[in-house]
């Protein structure tokens, strides 16, 4: 059996190439941007490609070659019930409304009048995202109900660029002063006031649709459980100073006393009930009791290599550091190897 790799720069590829060289498993790195992928994989029996949101490339094709493969009989990472929701939070809605998960009350209209009536109905604040956007970009708080009205008269006019100019420098200005990033990562914010990055012209605006979020008061924080072959791991994030949003804070606790059993439980369930691969969960908390965000199936690699250790599927804590592409490798062998028997 042979895997086949697409590598990149700042993902997984770099350690799942480590992890086959290092258990001698075959594999090949291949071009997913090349004409000729499909020639390439020939000798291969799966591909693994890390693609994200903010790839200009990734954006136009990335869904459509994986699950073309996957239609053909080859495995891949991620798949279909891995994929297909990611960067989307409309369709995060729908499943998670679809499987009965413990989700934050979500509220998506597609017509203009709809949602102006809701407006005038419900109660505030509200949480406003776009479909698209990871790290807290364009979540905002609409406090009351002009607030709301603006947001919605944008979604159903010239919309929403998919990089919102003055949010990001402001992200880039707080983790400065928090020592979180370099003086040049500001400078590039403002540069960027001349020109949008690549991914957010190629995506488009976004328009035609508005999305809410219940705001749930009282967290200074939220948690992210990630979940793959059956082993689960946590970071705690802290939100802002003066702000709701803790995705994308840059400050993260680690240690095992900040979880809750019942959310590791929790996110096992979920991710066996969506089939996925690999499932990065966030949540909040009201009353006590978790309620998820959002859904990923990418993360930030290197911020999870202070995690302290990992659950597995019967609750056992296992200390220590861990190799979470390692898994995806492993798990992707798993289901070549069901294949064939």
């Amino acid at each position: 059996m042979k895997i086949a790799i697409h590598q990149k720069n700042n993902d997984f590829s770099s350690k799942w190439i480590e992890y086959c060289e290092k258990q001698k498993i075959s594999y090949k790195t291949v071009d997913c941007y090349s004409n000729e992928i499909i020639h390439q994989l020939e000798d291969c029996n799966a591909l693994m490609w890390h693609f994200s949101q903010s790839n200009p490339k990734d954006i136009l094709f990335a869904k459509q070659l994986i699950y073309s493969l996957q239609t053909a009989g080859i495995k891949v990472f991620p798949d279909f019930h891995t994929a297909w929701h990611f960067d989307d939070k409309v369709g995060q809605k729908y499943l998670l409304e679809a499987i009965g998960a413990p989700f934050v009350p979500t509220y998506v209209f597609y017509d203009k009048q709809e949602a102006q009536q809701w407006i005038d109905k419900t109660t505030f604040p509200k949480v406003f995202k776009l479909r698209r956007g990871a790290g807290s970009a364009h979540v905002k708080l609409a406090k009351n109900r002009s607030d709301a009205r603006k947001l919605v008269r944008k979604a159903f006019s010239r919309g929403f660029s998919q990089y919102d100019k003055i949010a990001n420098l402001k992200d880039r200005w707080y983790k400065f002063r928090n020592e979180k990033t370099g003086l040049w990562n500001v400078i590039k914010g403002i540069l960027r006031f001349g020109k949008s990055p690549e991914f957010a012209r190629i995506a488009g605006r976004e328009k035609g649709y508005v999305y809410f979020q219940e705001f749930v008061p009282g967290n200074d924080h939220d948690i992210r459980v990630i979940v793959i072959d059956g082993k689960a791991f946590a970071i705690k994030r802290l939100t802002r100073q003066g702000d709701f949003r803790a995705s994308g804070s840059g400050h993260v606790l680690y240690e095992k006393h900040h979880f809750d059993e019942a959310t590791i439980r929790l996110s096992f369930e979920v991710a066996e009930k969506v089939k996925s691969q690999c499932l990065a969960i966030d949540y909040v908390y009201k009353d006590g009791k978790p309620l998820i965000t959002e859904l990923s199936y990418g993360f930030i690699k290197e911020v999870y290599y202070s995690c302290k250790g990992y659950w597995d599927r019967n609750m056992n804590w296992h200390p220590g550091p861990f190799d979470s592409q390692g898994w995806m490798v492993e798990s992707l062998l798993s289901e070549l190897e069901a294949k064939t028997e």
